[in-house]
C-alpha cells in the first residue's frame, strides 16, 4: 500500500499515535499514544516526519502560572510534515504535500497581511491563548482515557500527528532535506528575517549581535548574506566562537573577560564608535540596553528579538533624542506564505548555511534528552526523527 492509499484509509477518523505530553511543569515529558481527531474548516492534519525544539518549548516546559500555562499540553513548534487530511474549504493544499507548520499567522486577507511594511496578522496574531486558531479551545487531541490534551502556539509538533489551521501552514519544495526544512519553522528563520527585513543591513555594514544561540547566529548568516562588512558576536560561552565564525562572523566578545569595562565600550572600540546595528537575542533587559548604546549616535538601529514580558525596559531618552532606534521583530519580520519559500530556494541554492545549525539527531522517544541538551547549552538544534530505528 503506497502512502497515500494508507492516508485515505484514515481520512475523517482520528487517528492513534505516538506523543510527547508535557502534563506537568518541570517534569519530564512523557510519551502515551493519542487520538488526534480529523481536520474542521480550514484545517489539515499533518503526519510529522521530524521536530526540533529551542528555547521557548524548554521554557513553556517549566512555567507554572499565567495566562497561557496549561496542563496537559503538547508542545513543538518546529516541524516538517506531509499533508494527511484536509478539511472543508482548504485551498492550495492536497494530501502528500510536504508542508511546514509556523506558530506566526499568515491569512493573507487582512490589512497587514496584504501590508508590505510588516508581518503582523490583525486577524489572528492577537490570540496566543486558544487551542485552535477558528475554533476557541477546541482541541483536536484526547488522550487515552479520552480527556482533552491542548494545543502549542497551534502547531504541537510533538506528536505524531498533528492538526494546523492554514494560516499557519506553508506549502515548500520537496526538494529541500526535511531536516533542514524544518529549521526554518522558527528559530533560524526569525534571526534571519530580523536581519534582512527588520534591520534591512546593507552592504559594508557593521552588526553587532547578543547572543549565539540558533537566532543569534541565524542573524549572523543574514548579515553575511547581505554582505555586512563586520559582524560582532557576544556571549559568555566562547565555545561558541568556532561554530559563529561559519556564519560570518568576524569578531567575538566575551562579557566575562571585559573586566572594568562595560560591552558597549569595547563594541565601540572594535566597530569605531558603534555598530550600524545591533541584535538582542537572549531576553535579558539590561543586555538590550547595552546593545542600545553599543550602536552609533544618529543612525545606529537595535532588534529585540529576546522576550521576557515581566520585565520593564530603560532606555535613555536623549540617545533617542540623537536618533538612535530600536525595535522589536516577530518572526524576523517575515511573511511564512510568501517568505519562507524564498528562504527555501536560497538553501537549494547553496547560498544559505542552514547545515551547521544542527548539533544533534535522535529518536522521538528521547525527545527528554533533547531538552536536557539544550538546557545545558550543548546543543543549537536536535532532528527529532519521527520513524527512526
Amino acid at each position: 500500500m503506497d502512502k497515500t492509499s494508507s492516508f485515505s484509509s484514515h481520512e475523517g477518523k482520528p487517528i492513534r499515535c505516538k506523543a510527547a505530553i508535557c502534563r506537568k511543569a518541570g517534569e519530564a515529558l512523557v510519551i502515551e499514544e493519542i487520538h488526534v481527531y480529523p481536520p474542521q474548516a480550514y484545517e489539515v492534519r499533518i503526519k510529522i516526519i521530524c521536530t526540533t525544539l529551542c528555547h521557548t518549548d524548554l521554557a513553556f516546559s517549566k512555567y507554572n502560572s499565567g495566562p497561557v500555562v496549561r496542563f496537559p499540553r503538547i508542545l513543538g513548534h518546529e516541524a516538517v510534515g506531509v499533508v494527511e487530511s484536509i478539511g472543508e474549504h482548504v485551498d492550495g493544499f492536497k494530501q502528500g504535500d510536504v508542508v511546514l507548520p509556523v506558530f506566526h499567522p499568515h491569512c493573507e486577507e487582512c490589512r497587514d497581511c496584504k501590508s508590505s511594511k510588516g508581518n503582523w496578522c490583525t486577524r489572528f496574531t492577537e490570540d496566543i491563548v486558544s487551542n485552535t486558531r477558528r475554533y476557541g479551545m477546541a482541541s483536536r487531541f484526547k488522550d487515552s482515557m479520552g480527556e482533552d490534551i491542548h494545543h502549542f502556539f497551534f502547531v504541537s509538533s510533538f506528536s505524531e500527528y498533528t492538526v494546523v489551521d492554514i494560516a499557519h501552514l506553508v506549502k515548500i519544495s520537496p526538494e529541500i532535506p526535511v531536516d533542514r526544512a524544518v529549521l526554518l519553522s522558527c528559530g533560524v528563520s526569525t534571526g534571519i528575517g530580523a536581519a534582512w527585513k527588520t534591520a534591512d543591513i546593507e552592504e559594508g555594514s557593521t552588526v553587532a549581535v547578543f547572543g549565539l544561540g540558533a537566532v543569534g547566529l541565524a542573524v549572523g548568516e543574514g548579515a553575511r548574506l547581505r554582505g555586512a562588512a563586520q559582524i560582532i558576536g557576544i556571549d559568555i560561552n566562547p565555545d561558541k566562537f568556532a561554530l559563529g565564525k561559519e556564519f560570518g562572523f568576524t569578531d567575538f566578545v566575551n562579557p566575562t573577560l571585559c573586566g572594568d569595562k562595560k560591552i558597549s565600550e569595547v563594541i565601540k572600540k572594535i566597530a569605531g564608535g558603534g555598530v550600524d546595528y545591533s541584535f538582542e537575542c537572549v531576553g535579558i533587559t539590561s543586555v538590550l540596553s547595552e546593545a542600545f548604546i553599543s550602536t552609533r549616535t544618529g543612525t545606529g538601529k537595535t532588534v529585540a528579538l529576546g522576550i521576557n514580558p515581566a520585565a520593564p525596559t530603560e532606555l535613555h531618552s536623549f540617545d533617542l533624542f540623537r536618533g538612535k532606534h530600536v525595535c522589536g521583530s516577530l518572526f524576523g519580520g517575515l511573511k511564512p506564505k510568501l517568505d519562507i519559500p524564498v528562504l527555501v530556494d536560497r538553501y537549494l541554492k547553496k547560498e544559505l548555511n542552514l547545515d551547521s545549525f544542527i548539533t544533534h539527531e535522535l529518536k522521538f522517544e528521547d525527545i527528554n534528552k533533547a531538552f536536557d541538551l539544550l538546557e545545558k547549552g550543548k546543543s543549537l538544534r536536535c532532528i527529532l526523527w519521527m520513524d527512526k530505528k
